[in-house]
C-alpha cells in the first residue's frame, strides 16, 4: 500500500462529516499502520453497480467511506467519491429505462469537500428530469451520508437504520513527545505564519486551534442549513440534536426521517406511486407517511412486483362538497392527537404539556415537537422522543369546541 501519505492528509487537521464511532475505528486501525505497521488483506466489498428493476426503479448504491476524489486507493479500500455517486444518479436520471431513483445508503459519512456540490447537483437533476428521488438509510446514513440522503424527495429508514450524527469534526495529532522519544526534531523553515498550522510535530497553537474551529463552526452552519431546508425543520431544532445518532422510528419521531420501512418496500412503493400519478418535470407531492406492508415473500428479495402494462391513472367521480364544520372538526382533531402524542413523549421525559391550552394557541406539532427538543439540548439530554398513544381530553373535546367556533366564523 503506497497511498499512507494521502490517507493522513485525508484524515488529520481536515474538517471531516464523519460519525464518532466510524472515525475512531479507522483511526484505531490506520495509525498504526501510518507509522509502518503492514495493512492486512482487506475483504471484497458487495457491488456498487446500478440496478434498475422491471418496473424501471434504478437502485444506486451509496457504501461506504465517503470522499471527494477515490482514485488514491483501490476499490477494495471501501472508498466511495462524490463525483462517481453523482455521475451514477445523472446516468440513470438521463436513462429513458429509468421512472424513479432510490438510493440505497449505508455509510458512516466522510470527507467535507464536494459534498454539498454533490447535494446540490442531486437535487438540480430532480428538477431537471422530474423523476422522483428517494433515499433508504440501509442501514446507516450518517454526517455526509445523511446530507446526500437529504437531498432526496422521501428518506425512509430501516428498523434498525441510523439516521444523523449532524455535525463537523476534525483532528489533530501532536507527534512531538514520540518525536523526542524517538531522538527525532523538527525544524520548518518557511514564508507565512500559518504555512506551518497544524502539522503533527508540534503541539496546536492557541490560534492554529481557534482557526480549525472557526472552520468547523462555518461548515456545521452550511450542513445544519442544508438539514433544516430539505426536512423542513427550524435550524435550531437541527442543532438541538446535538449530532445524536437515531435509530429507526426514533428518526422518524425526530423528523429527521419520513417512515420506517425497508429497501424492497421503497421499490414497491415509489413504483406504485408511479403508476398512480403520471410522471410530471419538477418536484413530485410527497406520498403518504402511513407505512404500507404490501405482500411480500421475503424481506431479504430485492425484486420488485412487476408493473401492469398500459397502466392508465383512474380518474375518481367527483365528491360533494365536504360540511365545513366537518372538515373544521375532522382537522383540529387530527391536530389535537398530534399534539397529545408530543405531550406523551415529552412527558416520559419529565416535561410537562397542557395540549388543550397549546391547540387553543394554535402551536402546530411541529413547532411544540421543536420546543421539546430545545428544551432537552439545554438539559444536555439527548434522548429522543418516543411515540405513545394520545392521550383522550376529559369533559367537552377542544377539537369540537373549536371547530364549532370555525365554522360560526365562516
Amino acid at each position: 500500500m503506497t497511498d499512507l501519505p494521502h490517507i493522513a492528509a485525508r484524515l488529520f487537521a481536515t474538517p471531516l462529516l464523519m460519525a464518532r464511532p466510524k472515525l475512531d475505528v479507522i483511526l484505531n486501525v490506520l495509525g498504526p499502520r501510518l507509522n509502518g505497521a503492514p495493512l492486512e488483506e482487506l475483504p471484497p466489498l458487495p457491488s456498487r453497480d446500478i440496478e434498475i428493476t422491471e418496473s424501471g426503479i434504478a437502485i444506486i448504491p451509496v457504501t461506504g467511506t465517503l470522499v471527494a476524489r477515490s482514485s488514491y486507493l483501490a476499490a477494495a479500500s471501501g472508498l466511495m467519491s462524490y463525483s462517481d455517486i453523482g455521475d451514477a444518479i445523472e446516468s440513470a436520471a438521463t436513462d429513458p429505462r429509468v421512472r424513479g431513483l432510490l438510493l440505497d445508503i449505508d455509510s458512516p459519512g466522510g470527507e467535507v469537500g464536494g459534498l454539498f456540490d454533490l447535494a446540490d447537483r442531486i437535487i438540480a437533476i430532480r428538477e431537471q428530469t422530474g423523476k422522483p428521488i428517494w433515499a433508504v438509510a440501509n442501514e446507516a446514513a450518517l454526517s455526509a451520508a445523511y446530507a446526500i440522503a437529504c437531498a432526496g424527495d422521501v428518506l425512509i429508514v430501516t428498523q434498525t437504520g441510523e439516521i444523523g450524527s449532524i455535525g463537523v469534526v476534525a483532528v489533530h495529532v501532536d507527534e512531538s513527545n514520540a518525536d523526542r522519544q524517538a531522538g527525532m526534531a523538527w525544524s520548518f523553515i518557511h514564508a507565512g505564519e500559518k504555512k506551518t498550522d497544524g502539522n503533527p510535530h508540534e503541539p496546536l497553537s492557541a490560534q492554529a486551534r481557534a482557526d480549525i474551529q472557526a472552520d468547523v463552526d462555518q461548515l456545521y452552519e452550511r450542513f445544519v442549513s442544508l438539514v433544516a431546508f430539505r426536512r423542513k425543520l427550524t435550524p435550531d431544532a437541527v442543532r438541538a440534536t446535538e449530532a445524536a445518532v437515531y435509530r429507526g422510528v426514533l428518526a422518524v419521531q425526530a423528523g429527521l426521517a419520513d417512515r420506517v420501512g425497508t429497501l424492497r418496500q421503497a421499490v414497491h412503493d415509489l413504483a406504485e406511486q408511479l403508476n398512480r400519478k403520471p410522471m410530471t418535470r419538477g418536484k413530485a407531492a410527497q406520498p403518504s407517511l402511513i407505512r404500507k406492508e404490501p405482500a411480500m415473500q421475503s424481506d431479504t428479495e430485492t425484486e420488485p412486483l412487476p408493473e401492469k402494462e398500459d397502466a392508465q391513472p383512474t380518474i375518481p367521480p367527483a365528491a360533494p362538497s365536504p360540511d365545513p364544520l366537518a372538515l373544521a372538526e375532522q382537522k383540529l382533531r387530527a391536530e389535537y392527537a398530534e399534539l397529545a402524542g408530543v405531550a406523551a413523549q415529552a412527558g416520559r421525559l419529565g416535561i410537562k404539556i397542557d395540549v388543550a391550552e397549546a391547540l387553543s394557541k394554535g402551536i402546530k406539532p411541529d413547532a411544540l415537537r421543536n420546543s421539546v427538543l430545545k428544551e432537552l439540548a439545554e438539559r444536555s439530554d439527548a434522548t429522543a422522543l418516543v411515540a405513545t398513544a394520545p392521550i383522550k381530553p376529559a369533559g367537552e373535546s377542544p377539537i369540537v369546541k373549536r371547530a364549532r367556533e370555525a365554522a360560526s366564523k365562516s
